[in-house]
């Protein structure tokens, strides 16, 4: 049986209008086993089993839990609850989560109203919110801890159920969403192209799938960041954090100098080994911090980073039959498309 420790409180899951106890029947209706695909069963409010194959699986404050508490995506489970509110528009007061949302994925708000979506890779929920403001019901799932800080944030939403798991063994039926996006995410994988395909299969026919990467691109060779991860990557990830706290409070003030160069400033502070939004979000000065410590501890302390090409990516889509395909540079590399309709048999 999968299990890890979890926190109070709940989140009222997929249709429901309450506190949960059992799973809601229409979010268990998505869910099945991740290692043979057969329907699961609720024996009793702490754990699910399958019909097929008899595994059992956890059921902790009220989140499915299909993987182990320690895993290659811990590190984003520290981050996440350290950090669970920073990067919600409603708590930082700008809309800075909901147009990337809406501008990578390209969906609207009539198109998102009622829909089925999948958040993959959810972290604390900063897109969850989005998606939800817009009227869709969703599923979000993460591989790490983070899902206790996506129910802390979105205790009590209507049409949200969350569940811990595996991209690679998705414990969701086949052809049941109608959206699904995977934002910042791929790029942490152990196998991006295979963490991609995995997301097609869950959608309906015609359904619609919106991702993001980071870009490969040649000037990776000059950036710290990848000097450094040959070490931090391997560091516990409290310590590495207590670093990179330390390491924002010293070199901010440098950070800060560096960008405010005329022209070239926004470049030139790269070689700063932190994450500085000045200017480009309009954050107060305290969340600049903030979202800096944030950042630069997403940046350093992630076990895989593995950039991908425009060209990779639209491969995987077009072979995973995806259509009306569009991938684009929009500081990350954006993919969005259509699974393919079934031909009717003649």
């Amino acid at each position: 049986m999968v299990e890890r420790e979890g926190t109070g409180g709940v989140a009222r899951p997929l249709g429901s209008g309450g506190g949960v106890s059992m799973l809601d029947p229409a979010f268990m209706d998505l869910l099945c086993c991740p290692a043979c695909r057969s329907g699961l069963v609720q024996p009793d409010e702490s754990s699910l089993r399958c019909t097929a194959c008899g595994e059992s699986y956890v059921v902790r404050d009220g989140i499915p839990r299909f993987v182990p508490a320690e895993n290659y995506a811990s590190n984003f489970g520290l981050q996440w609850n350290l950090f669970r509110q920073t990067q919600l528009d409603s708590f930082s007061g700008q809309p800075i989560s909901r147009r990337r949302f809406l501008s990578y994925t390209g969906w609207t708000e009539a198109e998102l109203r009622g829909a089925l979506v999948l958040d993959v890779g959810c972290g604390a929920g900063r897109f969850t919110e989005v998606a939800l403001s817009l009227g869709a019901r969703v599923v979000a799932l993460d591989y790490s801890s983070a899902v206790d800080a996506c129910r802390l944030n979105h205790q009590g939403a209507e049409g949200l159920s969350i569940v811990q798991a595996d991209i690679y063994r998705l414990p969701l039926k086949d052809g049941v969403f109608d959206r699904a996006y995977c934002l910042g995410v791929l790029q942490h994988t152990p196998d991006v192209e295979r963490a991609f395909r995995a997301l097609p299969p869950v959608l309906k026919d015609g359904g619609a799938l919106a991702v993001d990467i980071y870009p490969k691109l040649w000037t990776d060779v000059l950036w710290p960041k990848y000097w450094l991860r040959h070490a931090t990557k391997h560091m516990k990830a409290e310590r590495l954090f207590a670093t990179v706290r330390t390491g924002v409070r010293w070199l901010w003030p440098v950070s800060l100098a560096v960008g405010r160069v005329p022209l070239v400033g926004r470049k030139l502070r790269y070689v700063i080994p932190i994450v500085n939004y000045e200017g480009v979000y309009p954050l107060s000065p305290e969340q600049l911090k903030d979202w800096a410590v944030l950042d630069t501890f997403d940046m350093l302390g992630p076990a895989f980073d593995q950039p991908q090409t425009a060209g990779s990516l639209e491969g995987w889509m077009r072979s995973s039959g995806l259509e009306g395909i569009e991938v684009f540079r929009s500081g990350f590399l954006v993919g969005r498309g259509r699974k393919a309709k079934a031909q009717p048999q003649k």
